[in-house]
C-alpha cells in the first residue's frame, strides 16, 4: 500500500475530515516516526510491531563488479520488529 492509497482508504472510512487534514495526519505520523529514529529512540505501535536502530559496525566487503576489497563504515540501519498480533492475523488460517 502506498500513501496515497492509504490517504484515500481514511478518506473512505472518516468522511467527516477532509483529504487535506488525512495527508497532514498522516505527514505528521510518519515525520514523528522518523524523527524518534533519528534520535536513536524506537517507536512501538501496540498490535502492530516496533521500528528500532541497530548499529552495523564496520566491515571488509567487496565491489561485486571488480571483486576488490573495500572498508565499509559503521552505520546505523533501521529494522521493524512485528507485533504479536500482526504476526498471528498473517499466519491466520483461512
Amino acid at each position: 500500500m502506498t500513501r496515497s492509497e492509504l490517504i484515500a482508504l481514511l478518506s473512505e472510512a472518516y468522511p467527516q475530515l477532509t483529504t487535506r487534514d488525512i495527508e497532514r495526519i498522516v505527514q505528521t505520523l510518519f515525520s514523528e516516526i522518523v524523527s524518534a529514529l533519528a534520535r536513536g529512540d524506537r517507536v512501538e505501535l501496540r498490535g502492530f510491531g516496533a521500528f528500532g536502530v541497530k548499529k552495523r559496525g564496520a566491515r571488509l566487503g567487496r565491489n561485486p563488479k571488480t571483486g576488490e576489497a573495500v572498508e565499509i563504515d559503521q552505520k546505523y540501519v533501521s529494522f521493524f520488529k512485528t507485533g504479536k498480533e500482526l504476526r498471528e492475523r498473517i499466519n491466520a488460517k483461512g
